[in-house]
């Protein structure tokens, strides 16, 4: 039977007006998993900034938060530079008010053997996961400090932070590290009235998945690789990271909250066969 369904989209979690006069600011908010915590917040009333440097996805977004009721803005930022970190506070400053909760959300990821890693490949994820993550907080806490206003941060990571990541050691690694510097900044900040917590996504999938990781789910049910039988909704995901970065989450900071249905746990005196993780990659090949 599995676990059951959610309540549908568009169904409130928190209650109305939870996000009054709140600015959140969500990196590669304009696609898939950004796109979809976006548009809760909105629905619960935040003005919403939505960070990417491609200008498509920026109007993507701010297209699903007007959508749900909320104030959009769309803002070009690399998040690997700090330098245009600065600028984009500035911007959504500017044209919705100071930045009270962020959500570091902006990844990238792609299959590849850690032997035929180049180090472009390398630097391309975890400079974005990693550094960007921290760029941004360190932006945010600075700015949120120096006002006396507090603030909530909220990173997005990845179970395999934990298990290891074959063929994705990039982003593995990356995530790892976000999980780690998500507990040394809520301890650091909290003095501040900064909370820094992190969500671990398990399955959601949607189309803006990059190609080779679709492919690497391709021909599968996917709802059968679940323990609870299904994959995650998009919309769940937004809740989760509402419920997280609000007031009913006060006392909540430095902790990882995994959303996947059970599956990292996934543990049996019968294991699938093992298949190398070389030979997997050329299957997708093929």
């Amino acid at each position: 039977m599995g676990l059951p369904a959610p309540p549908s989209l568009g169904t409130a979690m928190l209650p109305a007006g939870t996000y009054d006069g709140e600015v959140v600011l969500v990196t590669g908010g304009g696609t898939g998993l950004g796109r979809a915590m976006a548009t809760e917040f909105a629905r619960l009333g935040a003005s919403v900034a939505i960070a990417s440097r491609n200008p498509e996805h920026r109007a993507s977004g701010v297209a699903a938060v007007e959508a749900a009721g909320g104030r959009g803005f769309g803002v070009e930022v690399d998040v690997r530079e700090p330098e245009e970190i600065s600028r984009a506070f500035d911007e959504v400053e500017a044209a919705l008010g100071p930045v009270t909760v962020l959500v570091n959300n902006a990844a990238g990821n792609f299959p590849v053997l850690a032997e035929k890693m180049s180090p472009n490949a390398w630097r391309s994820v975890t400079q974005i996961v990693l550094d960007g993550t921290f760029f941004m907080s360190s932006e945010f806490a600075r700015r949120a400090i120096a006002a006396h206003r507090g603030g909530v941060i909220l990173n997005i990571g990845a179970t395999y932070a934990w298990t290891g990541g074959p063929s994705t050691a990039h982003s593995a690694a990356a995530k790892a590290g976000v999980d780690n510097l998500t507990k040394s900044l809520a301890v650091e900040w909290a003095p501040h009235g900064i909370r820094v917590n992190t969500l671990a996504p398990g399955l959601f999938p949607h189309e803006d998945l990059p190609d080779a990781l679709q492919s690497a789910r391709k021909g599968t049910d996917r709802d059968a690789t679940v323990p609870a039988g299904r994959v995650g909704q998009l919309h769940e995901l937004g809740w989760a990271a509402t419920y997280m970065c609000s007031p009913f989450a006060s006392y909540m900071s430095g902790h990882t909250l995994v959303l996947d249905g059970a599956n990292w746990l996934r543990r049996s005196l019968a294991m699938p066969t093992f298949v190398p993780v070389a030979d997997q990659l050329a299957g997708l090949k093929e």
